[in-house]
């Protein structure tokens, strides 16, 4: 679980208190424990992705499986800017969002692995989890449709006057859905307070956006319903922070929702039985080699001096230890009883 939430900017009483010095690179003034922790918490997710890819190269996880490799800022910087009560809802690529979320590791990886120790018993699999706990609305399996709900996440936090937004993550692909532009309307409609983030990771499943987009600035599609946009270094989580402060402040004080384009790569493709041949191993290479967005935090903790090669290294194997750990209990974790296929599917009231 990410234990160093309290470094995170933005969040109501938890900014950093000890370190004030900011750090080299980023051009937003960032401490070092912010720094720091964005750094496990990306690679919390990293490592995680990759354990997860092991696991269901073996077999232990069934079905689809979609990693976030290469977008961890997104996701670190936005929760970043969030504040408790917020809520989180995306789709099916939704590992990275629970994990930054606060959620427990072993209950996700359980839940991939199809084990009762999973969030949604080992019913759900890698696109049906959630937490009311942790404001977590779920990953959800139809494209675009977590806009809807989104949209209707944040008509409950107006109507309720509590002062809280949901941040409603989607990709390129699905900005071309029409139920999206139905939610632009009614959003704006009403002013509801929503944060529309698209994870423009630059292919949907294998069509890249300049194939499947008139418009390829996709921070522009709310233009003609008078939402606001911005487009954004998605490989940059300071960058990622401060627009999602921008938008989350726009959108609790009244006045809308604001759509965020983070432009950002998915390493791998688009799930893991994608062999990913619709582009060349240099584009892929030369992403992972100048914009890493995990590489580029180093380099600023580095250039601060905020910490050894060696601290970094001791992260590193923390983080390992906690996602073995996640793997251990998933295979520890009996398979679901039978009788669970009768739960969870029906309310009484």
């Amino acid at each position: 679980m990410m234990a160093t939430k309290k470094a995170s900017a933005g969040k109501t009483g938890r900014t950093a208190t000890t370190a004030t010095k900011p750090a080299v690179g980023p051009k937003a003034k960032v401490t070092k424990d912010q720094l720091l922790t964005y750094y496990r918490d990306m690679l919390l997710i990293r490592r995680f992705e990759e354990k997860a890819g092991q696991l269901y190269g073996m077999g232990l996880i069934a079905g689809f499986c979609h990693l976030y490799i290469g977008q961890e800022a997104v996701v670190v910087g936005v929760q970043a800017a969030l504040e408790e009560g917020d809520q989180v809802i995306t789709g099916y690529r939704d590992h990275g969002h629970m994990l930054a979320c606060g959620m427990d590791p072993n209950g996700v990886m359980a839940e991939l692995t199809g084990r009762a120790g999973g969030y949604s018993k080992g019913k759900g699999g890698s696109m049906h989890m959630f937490s009311r706990e942790k404001q977590f609305f779920g990953g959800h399996g139809i494209v675009g449709a977590q806009v809807s709900i989104g949209t209707g996440l944040a008509f409950a936090d107006l109507y309720k006057n509590n002062g809280k937004v949901c941040a409603t993550y989607f990709g390129d692909g699905a900005a071309n859905q029409g139920q999206v532009y139905e939610s632009f309307n009614m959003a704006k409609l009403w002013n509801l307070p929503v944060l529309y983030i698209i994870e423009n990771n630059q292919y949907a499943m294998g069509t890249s956006v300049k194939r499947a987009s008139s418009e390829t600035h996709l921070h522009k599609r709310g233009a003609s319903f008078g939402i606001p946009g911005k487009e954004v270094d998605g490989m940059d989580v300071i960058a990622v922070r401060e627009a999602a402060a921008e938008a989350r402040k726009h959108a609790a004080e009244g006045n809308g929702p604001f759509i965020l384009e983070m432009k950002t790569y998915r390493y791998r493709g688009h799930s893991m039985s994608d062999p990913a041949k619709y582009r060349t191993r240099e584009e892929v290479d030369d992403i992972r080699s100048h914009h890493d967005p995990i590489e580029g935090v180093k380099k600023w903790i580095a250039e601060g001096k905020h910490a050894s090669e060696e601290d970094l290294k001791k992260i590193d194997k923390e983080i390992k230890e906690i996602v073995n750990a996640s793997a251990d209990f998933s295979k520890a974790s009996p398979e679901p009883d039978p009788s669970e296929l009768y739960t969870d599917v029906l309310v009484e009231s």
